[in-house]
């Protein structure tokens, strides 16, 4: 990371000792996905940007933009797709979840699907948090796919 001082001619250097250096962010990206992928699912496309692993019986998504501190890494997984019945009891049941059971994740509906999703900039990722926020997305995933799918699928 990069810090300009007033003058634009003397650009000071320094390191966050809280981030991973840049290039070990999708190294500990793909380690964390590698522990927790116990099928040996994970399948990363051609720009080395996007992963997907089985957990349990949910696909987990992580995706980063980039390694600039500006960039986002984004956790998601897609709990239930629409149709949907009793779709206000859905929405509240989501709502209240959202406030005491996700954690850093929360439920979110996006193109007709019910994700539970994570996502933050990359400046200051630790590995610690890569995993929290992975582990966090798969595990609230997976608690509630099959209860979602049961009472709210038309």
């Amino acid at each position: 990371m990069t810090f300009a001082t007033e003058s634009p001619t003397t650009p000071v250097e320094a390191t966050s000792s809280f981030a991973p250096p840049v290039n070990h962010i999708v190294q500990t990206i793909q380690t964390v996905i590698a522990s927790m992928d116990a099928d040996d699912s994970a399948l990363e496309n051609q720009t080395e940007d996007t992963w997907k692993f089985q957990y349990g019986t949910v696909e987990v998504v992580v995706n980063i933009t980039g390694t600039e501190p500006t960039d986002t890494f984004t956790v998601f997984s897609t709990v239930l797709a629409a149709p949907f019945k009793d779709e206000v009891k859905m929405t509240r049941w989501l709502l209240e979840k959202n406030a005491s059971d996700t954690f850093e994740a929360r439920y979110a509906i996006q193109n007709d699907q019910v994700l539970v999703l994570c996502s933050r900039s990359v400046e200051d990722l630790s590995p610690a948090e890569i995993s929290r926020i992975i582990t966090i997305v798969a595990s609230v995933a997976d608690a509630s796919d099959e209860f979602l799918v049961e009472s709210f699928k038309a």
